[in-house]
């Protein structure tokens, strides 16, 4: 259950990033923090003490198998999200260009 909270802080530490944090570079690891946070716990939904791989042959003897969903979709999850990573560091760099700052407020002031 530890585990569970775990992932509920780092969800929460990476929520702060987006709301307070001015600095773009700052919102972008937030992003990352809480998506990787909400990765952790799908996997831990997943999960099964002392169970194997869903392999099932003529020797299989045990009934106990992991879940292979929630890994599949976190994979693919967490390409989506490397996708995304780069289109925001992407813009964030074109930002840092015209207006020369991280910073929302001045990029708020900035506009033209």
């Amino acid at each position: 259950m530890s585990l569970y909270a775990l992932c509920f802080i780092l969800f929460s530490i990476g929520l702060y990033c987006l709301l307070v944090k001015r600095n773009l570079v700052k919102k972008i690891i937030g992003l990352g923090i809480a998506e990787y946070a909400v990765n952790l716990f799908f996997i831990l939904l997943g999960f099964k003490e002392n169970a194997e791989a869903p392999i099932i042959d003529k020797y299989a003897a045990t009934q106990n198998f992991v879940d292979p969903l929630p890994q599949a979709l976190i994979l693919t999850s967490i390409v989506i999200g490397l996708g995304v990573m780069a289109v925001m560091v992407a813009i964030s760099v074109r930002i840092y260009e015209k207006y020369r700052t991280f910073d929302i407020r001045e990029i708020r002031r900035l506009k033209g």
